[in-house]
Protein backbone atom coordinates (compact mmCIF):
# COMPACT_ATOMS: atom_id res chain seq x y z
CA UNK A 1 0.00 0.00 0.00
CA UNK A 2 1.35 3.41 -0.93
CA UNK A 3 0.64 6.36 1.32
CA UNK A 4 1.26 9.85 0.03
CA UNK A 5 2.01 12.53 2.59
CA UNK A 6 2.36 16.04 1.33
CA UNK A 7 5.03 17.38 3.65
CA UNK A 8 4.19 20.94 2.59
CA UNK A 9 0.94 20.57 4.55
CA UNK A 10 2.10 18.30 7.38
CA UNK A 11 2.26 20.33 10.57
CA UNK A 12 1.81 20.17 14.30
CA UNK A 13 -1.84 20.48 15.26
CA UNK A 14 -2.33 23.20 17.85
CA UNK A 15 -5.10 23.20 20.41
CA UNK A 16 -7.63 26.03 20.13
CA UNK A 17 -10.89 26.80 21.97
CA UNK A 18 -14.10 26.50 19.96
CA UNK A 19 -17.07 27.56 22.09
CA UNK A 20 -14.62 27.42 24.99
CA UNK A 21 -13.87 23.72 24.42
CA UNK A 22 -10.47 22.11 23.72
CA UNK A 23 -10.41 21.59 19.96
CA UNK A 24 -7.88 20.35 17.40
CA UNK A 25 -8.30 20.76 13.64
CA UNK A 26 -6.59 17.55 12.52
CA UNK A 27 -7.24 18.06 8.79
CA UNK A 28 -8.62 20.93 6.74
CA UNK A 29 -8.93 21.98 3.11
CA UNK A 30 -5.21 22.78 2.83
CA UNK A 31 -4.05 19.25 3.59
CA UNK A 32 -6.93 17.36 1.98
CA UNK A 33 -7.38 19.30 -1.24
CA UNK A 34 -10.69 20.56 0.14
CA UNK A 35 -12.17 17.07 0.22
CA UNK A 36 -12.68 16.74 3.99
CA UNK A 37 -12.04 18.07 7.45
CA UNK A 38 -11.36 16.26 10.69
CA UNK A 39 -11.85 17.98 14.05
CA UNK A 40 -11.32 16.52 17.52
CA UNK A 41 -12.99 17.95 20.62
CA UNK A 42 -13.26 17.23 24.33
CA UNK A 43 -16.75 18.17 25.48
CA UNK A 44 -18.15 18.21 29.03
CA UNK A 45 -21.22 16.30 30.13
CA UNK A 46 -24.40 18.30 29.54
CA UNK A 47 -23.04 20.27 26.58
CA UNK A 48 -25.45 20.58 23.65
CA UNK A 49 -24.51 21.64 20.16
CA UNK A 50 -26.81 24.03 18.35
CA UNK A 51 -29.46 22.45 16.14
CA UNK A 52 -27.88 23.09 12.75
CA UNK A 53 -27.60 22.01 9.16
CA UNK A 54 -24.75 21.90 6.65
CA UNK A 55 -25.64 22.93 3.10
CA UNK A 56 -22.37 21.82 1.50
CA UNK A 57 -21.11 18.80 3.44
CA UNK A 58 -22.06 15.65 5.30
CA UNK A 59 -20.97 15.42 8.95
CA UNK A 60 -19.96 12.24 10.74
CA UNK A 61 -19.43 11.72 14.47
CA UNK A 62 -17.03 9.17 15.97
CA UNK A 63 -17.01 8.77 19.76
CA UNK A 64 -13.57 8.08 21.21
CA UNK A 65 -14.69 8.38 24.86
CA UNK A 66 -17.97 9.08 26.61
CA UNK A 67 -21.64 8.93 25.67
CA UNK A 68 -23.35 11.21 23.17
CA UNK A 69 -26.96 11.46 22.04
CA UNK A 70 -27.07 12.41 18.36
CA UNK A 71 -30.26 13.74 16.78
CA UNK A 72 -30.44 13.65 12.98
CA UNK A 73 -33.75 14.80 11.55
CA UNK A 74 -36.40 12.82 13.45
CA UNK A 75 -34.01 10.08 14.63
CA UNK A 76 -32.27 10.00 18.02
CA UNK A 77 -29.40 7.62 18.74
CA UNK A 78 -27.09 7.17 21.72
CA UNK A 79 -23.46 6.64 20.76
CA UNK A 80 -20.74 5.29 23.05
CA UNK A 81 -16.99 4.86 22.64
CA UNK A 82 -16.32 3.21 19.30
CA UNK A 83 -19.69 4.21 17.79
CA UNK A 84 -20.23 6.23 14.61
CA UNK A 85 -23.07 8.55 13.59
CA UNK A 86 -23.85 10.30 10.30
CA UNK A 87 -25.62 13.59 9.54
CA UNK A 88 -26.19 14.07 5.82
CA UNK A 89 -26.03 17.53 4.31
CA UNK A 90 -29.37 19.29 4.22
CA UNK A 91 -30.64 17.44 7.31
CA UNK A 92 -30.84 19.24 10.67
CA UNK A 93 -28.77 17.59 13.38
CA UNK A 94 -26.99 18.11 16.68
CA UNK A 95 -25.78 16.27 19.77
CA UNK A 96 -25.78 16.26 23.56
CA UNK A 97 -23.04 14.82 25.79
CA UNK A 98 -24.57 12.48 28.37
CA UNK A 99 -23.31 10.81 31.54
CA UNK A 100 -20.96 11.96 34.27
CA UNK A 101 -17.76 12.56 32.34
CA UNK A 102 -16.67 14.38 29.22
CA UNK A 103 -16.80 12.97 25.71
CA UNK A 104 -13.97 12.98 23.20
CA UNK A 105 -15.31 13.18 19.65
CA UNK A 106 -14.02 13.23 16.10
CA UNK A 107 -16.08 15.19 13.58
CA UNK A 108 -15.47 14.35 9.92
CA UNK A 109 -17.01 16.44 7.16
CA UNK A 110 -16.95 15.90 3.41
CA UNK A 111 -15.44 19.28 2.61
CA UNK A 112 -13.47 22.05 4.23
CA UNK A 113 -16.24 24.42 5.32
CA UNK A 114 -16.59 23.03 8.86
CA UNK A 115 -12.87 23.27 9.65
CA UNK A 116 -12.80 26.78 8.17
CA UNK A 117 -15.70 27.75 10.45
CA UNK A 118 -13.95 26.27 13.49
CA UNK A 119 -10.73 28.12 12.62
CA UNK A 120 -12.57 31.43 12.13
CA UNK A 121 -14.52 31.27 15.40
CA UNK A 122 -11.90 29.74 17.70
CA UNK A 123 -9.46 31.48 20.01
CA UNK A 124 -6.05 30.46 21.31
CA UNK A 125 -6.12 27.85 24.08
CA UNK A 126 -4.72 30.30 26.62
CA UNK A 127 -7.10 33.17 25.74
CA UNK A 128 -9.38 34.40 28.51
CA UNK A 129 -12.77 32.68 28.27
CA UNK A 130 -15.53 34.93 26.99
CA UNK A 131 -19.07 34.10 25.89
CA UNK A 132 -19.35 33.89 22.11
CA UNK A 133 -20.88 36.79 20.18
CA UNK A 134 -23.86 34.78 18.92
CA UNK A 135 -24.67 37.17 16.06
CA UNK A 136 -21.07 36.92 14.85
CA UNK A 137 -21.08 33.15 15.39
CA UNK A 138 -24.25 32.70 13.29
CA UNK A 139 -22.89 34.99 10.54
CA UNK A 140 -19.61 33.03 10.46
CA UNK A 141 -21.57 29.77 10.21
CA UNK A 142 -23.52 31.13 7.25
CA UNK A 143 -20.28 32.13 5.49
CA UNK A 144 -19.30 28.46 5.70
CA UNK A 145 -22.65 27.03 4.51
CA UNK A 146 -23.79 26.09 8.03
CA UNK A 147 -27.22 27.21 9.21
CA UNK A 148 -27.81 27.55 12.94
CA UNK A 149 -31.47 26.64 13.52
CA UNK A 150 -31.66 27.21 17.27
CA UNK A 151 -31.35 25.08 20.38
CA UNK A 152 -31.28 21.29 20.20
CA UNK A 153 -34.83 19.85 20.20
CA UNK A 154 -35.95 17.89 23.26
Amino acid sequence: MNVHINSDHASKVDEVRFLGLPTWIKADRTNTGGSLSLVEQIIPSGFESPWHMHDSEDESFYVIEGTVTVIVGDSTTTLRAGDFGFGPRGTPHGFRVEGHGPARLLFLTTGGDFADFIAETSVAKDAAPVPPDMAGFVAAAERHAIIILGPLPR
